[in-house]
């Protein structure tokens, strides 16, 4: 025991002064290890503050108050969980209301008073929350109206003031920092509700700690909510109390009976046994289970796995170099005596001592990061955070985890040296050592073995565990092929110039340490493009998903019982605020028959006479399932479902829908709809019809109509044919066809005017959109809509970024550090250039290619590494969604269509891994390396 301790003592005390005295080299080990630190004990320490204390929840939700009471339904029961406001329970779903019949509107108590529930001797605090138009620099904008006392004692918590002072009177408002900014407004400046032709004065800003992003404007209660036109109430009433004593689980329960919900302080902080809680009881209630747990801790060990094996990757190498530097040390401790135990501890206490350092450092920055970014991640997240939560047992945690892989990276470089003989280390022969043929072997078993497992779990087993043991599988066999790879690249050194085949040799021979180098820049890229690569899928999936009303941007100006003169001033104001291009109006067909009356039609496009018009499917286009004495087997029925009779070929989208049927006008609403082709106008100016549904048109191009004079008609009043009709490979965005006037005329068709339709030159943006609010406020809307297509909205370009950046820094620094460390192993060679003549900038050159083709290297290795996992994880998602499909298929339903895979790349991702990341190491490493050398007498 004392001969180990001695041992490891006088380990520690050699390795201190080594790394004292090697500090370049020791610098670069600390950074490598400290980085994953720092960001571990930086993660730890901003979850665990994020993390409100059960206090700190409630002082944002009620306040200083014991509860705050909320209707939910005025007078029927209700069951409530005494934590969790998401779970409850109506009398309607009840045993004593066997049918699940839900309460008929207007049947709650007319004289129901809320305050008649509270507790006696409450004191109560009353907030009302609706909304309402108001007035911005840009024009109209919705806005949250939040009416309450800021000032009451209750509300203390709920509300932060920032600047300003709370409104005092019925003229007065605050607002949150979201609304001013996306209003233009500032604080003393007057806003506007035209709903109510009232102004106010914003006082002050403030904003709610639970949702910074909030639109809100704070009045005082009973100044504005009450004037607003609005006929449901248009708001929502909570009630803060205090009592004392506080508000117990059996006051609870008693306010439950009257349909009240409640949420106390006091049985928050200390809830009921579950047998005490009637809604646990319940036969049907369930608690969902952790069926995600098991994946979850996959994930997350396979992240740490990841994260050891960089650092151990890039830290290795750095140990190897020290070892090799040490050597005569190193033979001078054999030559007196010394075991192999004695020279792996001296290189093991390397590591500890460097792992400690490291751990230090990584903690303390972690902790100042989190402290300065502070701002930045609460308006990331949304919320503040709560008190600073320091957790030292997992701090200190996370230093012996800095201290554990700081070993692990010195471990095969003590064994290496402890086997080195004693004459070898004491004349500084590096003898003859052959690379591993089982090592490339192994790796390529490795990598196919892992891809295929990967493969296999998505698409067979729907498996993220197993897609992510594959994948894990698959990167440590490319890792294992690094050498290979990286003797590969050396090939094609004898095409570049001087500094380049010096550079990209000195890398192929020294493979100890650019191989660890490349496969540590491969780890970081491989993580990142795989996170990049499911976002941009899922991205896309989103995307291919999303249906729209009408094509992006497309503003749709519609009128109904009315005559077209009425859409003049909404014409004229979108004219004026909006970036449009093309208008095109249209009309709705109808029957040209006498019960039909003018043809007018409400706001659904249904005719008010009762006529219509329906497009007849042919007899031979009707979908089998649909026929009423269907009866078909499983194979069937999925069979059928993927035929095309029995397929919608409208592509969804309703934003024409008011116009019936069938759309009448001319060919400008093509470019509106973006389906403008020579074949469509020439078909629309020879009388023919575009038809949206394949269904629809029989097979010589003759569509057939069947007029009704009467939704309860059994057959047709009259029918009416349009011919040389052609199908549109568009989307009809509600209607089966569009013809113009003329031919609608000649298929004894009446029309009545629907709207105006413009296509615009981009999306309008926000501030567009409420200057054209702002246009149409004084405006009498009646018998008038108008709305506005702004597309698929998913923006993940700043994850995307974020993703980028965190991958460049680690591969960046890792192509950084093997720079360094061949630097400090190859200043006898640089020495040896400079002697023979080489120029100063020789040196630079050499350095930043030496830099930039390791981050090169590992940054297109990672990215084809970095697809394995994500393809995998992607196919586990797409088969997951098409066995639910499949099953209700199976079942008989109308399921959709089939899920189609989308697998998108991130190319900009790569672009800047690729091209981006190997530049910038070139260019800095060649700037921060000297130029000159000092020679020296070599040794040997």
């Amino acid at each position: 025991m004392n001969r180990t301790l001695n041992r490891w003592r006088l380990g520690l005390r050699i390795a201190r002064r080594d790394a004292l005295r090697a500090k370049g080299r020791s610098a670069l080990v600390v950074a490598m290890i400290a980085l994953p630190i720092l960001g571990v004990a930086g993660a730890d320490l901003a979850v665990r503050t994020n993390q409100l204390s059960t206090e700190e929840s409630l002082a944002r939700q009620i306040g200083t108050a014991d509860a705050e009471y909320q209707v939910y339904e005025a007078g029927v029961p209700i069951m409530q969980h005494p934590t969790n406001d998401d779970l409850w329970s109506s009398s309607w779903e009840e045993d004593d209301n066997p049918r699940g019949e839900e309460p008929e509107a207007g049947t709650e108590p007319t004289d129901f008073r809320v305050e008649d529930h509270l507790p006696d001797g409450a004191t109560v605090l009353r907030e009302r929350v609706g909304y309402a138009d108001v007035t911005t620099d840009y024009g109209i904008m919705w806005a949250d109206i939040q009416e309450t006392d800021p000032a009451d004692p209750l509300s203390r918590g709920k509300y932060t003031l920032l600047s300003g002072e709370w409104p005092t009177g019925p003229g007065e408002v605050a607002a949150t920092e979201q609304f001013l900014r996306d209003s233009g407004l500032r604080v003393g400046e007057d806003v506007e509700l035209p709903e109510i032709d009232r102004t106010v004065r914003i006082t002050g800003s403030y904003e709610l700690p639970n949702d910074l992003k909030s639109t809100e404007l704070l009045a005082l209660n009973d100044t504005l909510l009450p004037l607003l036109p609005r006929e449901d109430g248009g708001d929502d009433t909570r009630y803060l109390v205090a009592v004392d004593g506080g508000v117990s689980w059996d006051t609870v329960m008693e306010a439950n009976t009257h349909g009240l919900k409640v949420l106390s302080r006091q049985v928050h902080l200390n809830p009921p046994a579950d047998s005490e809680i009637p809604l646990v009881q319940r036969a049907d209630y369930h608690r969902w289970g952790s069926g995600g747990e098991a994946e979850l801790y996959a994930v997350l060990g396979v992240a740490v796995a990841l994260v050891v094996l960089e650092i151990c990757l890039l830290a290795g190498p750095a140990f190897a170099v020290g070892a090799r530097r040490s050597r005569r040390q190193l033979g001078l401790v054999g030559s007196n005596g010394g075991d192999q135990a004695q020279l792996r501890a001296i290189m093991l206490s390397s590591g500890v001592v460097l792992g400690a350092v490291a751990a230090v450092v990584g903690i303390i920055l972690g902790i100042l990061a989190v402290f300065l970014a502070r701002p930045f991640l609460e308006n990331m997240n949304g919320a503040r955070f709560g008190a600073w939560d320091f957790r030292w047992a997992e701090l200190l945690g996370v230093a012996a985890f800095a201290v554990f892989i700081g070993t692990l990276a010195a471990l095969i470089p003590a064994i290496n040296a402890s086997r080195s003989s004693v004459l070898e280390s004491l004349t500084g022969t590096k003898g003859v050592r052959r690379g591993s043929r089982a090592l490339p072997i192994a790796g390529t078993i490795a990598l196919v073995g892992g891809i295929a497992l990967a493969l296999f779990g998505g698409l067979s087993m729907s498996s993220i565990v197993l897609v992510g043991v594959g994948a894990v599988i698959a990167e440590l066999g490319l890792v294992a092929l690094t050498p290979l790879l990286v003797g590969g690249f050396g090939r094609l050194a004898r095409f570049l110039p001087l500094s380049g085949r010096l550079a990209m040799r000195d890398a192929a021979r020294n493979r100890g340490r650019t191989a660890p180098a490349v496969a540590a820049v491969l780890a970081a890229t491989a993580g990142a493009v795989a996170v990049a690569t499911i976002i941009a899928s899922g991205e896309a999936d989103q995307r291919a998903g999303y249906i729209p009303d009408l094509p992006d941007g497309t503003v749709a100006l519609t009128v109904w019982n009315a005559g077209e003169s009425q859409l003049d001033p909404l014409r004229a104001a979108a004219d004026k605020t909006l970036p449009v291009t093309d208008r095109a109006d249209l009309s709705s067909a109808m029957p040209a028959l006498p019960s039909c009356g003018s043809g007018a039609r409400d706001e659904w496009g249904n005719n008010l006479a009762d006529c219509y018009i329906e497009v007849v499917t042919p007899p031979e286009k009707v979908c089998p399932l649909w026929e009423d004495d269907a009866d078909h087997t499983e194979e069937e029925t999925r069979e059928l479902r993927q035929d095309e009779r029995c397929m919608w070929n409208n592509d969804g989208g309703w934003g024409l829908s008011n116009l019936g049927s069938i759309a009448v006008g001319d060919a400008t609403i093509l470019k509106v709809l973006g389906i403008d082709r020579p074949e469509y106008r020439e078909t629309l100016e020879n009388g023919g019809a575009l038809i949206f549904d394949t269904n629809r048109i029989d097979d010589d191009g003759t569509v057939t109509l069947h007029l009704y004079d009467n939704w309860d008609s059994e057959k047709p009043t009259d029918v009416a044919v349009l011919p040389d009709s052609r199908l549109v490979e568009g989307n009809g965005y509600g209607i089966d066809a569009l013809i113009t006037p003329e031919t609608a005329e000649k298929a004894g068709l009446a029309t009545t005017f629907a709207g105006s339709y413009y296509a615009t030159s981009h999306v309008p943006t926000s501030a567009e959109e409420q200057a054209f609010r702002g246009e149409i406020d004084d405006l009498t809307l009646a018998s008038t809509d108008w709305r506005i297509e702004n597309g698929f909205k998913a923006d993940n370009s700043m994850a995307m970024l974020i993703i980028a950046l965190a991958a460049s820094v680690i591969a960046l620094g890792a192509a950084g550090i093997a720079t360094g460390l061949a630097q400090a192993d190859s200043e006898a060679d640089l020495a040896t250039l400079a002697a023979v003549g080489a120029a100063p900038r020789i040196r630079r050159t050499l350095s930043g290619l030496q830099c930039g083709l390791i981050a090169a290297m590992g940054v297109v290795l990672g990215c084809l590494s970095g697809l394995v996992p994500a393809v995998g994880l992607v196919l586990a998602n797409h088969q997951d969604r098409l066995s639910w499909w499949k099953e209700d298929i199976a079942a008989g339903w109308d399921a959709g269509e089939r899920p189609e895979l989308h697998l998108a790349l991130p190319w900009e991702t790569f672009g800047q891994l690729i091209v981006v990341v190997p530049l910038i190491a070139l260019v800095f490493a060649a700037l921060l390396t000297r130029s000159r050398v000092t020679l020296a007498r070599r040794a040997g």
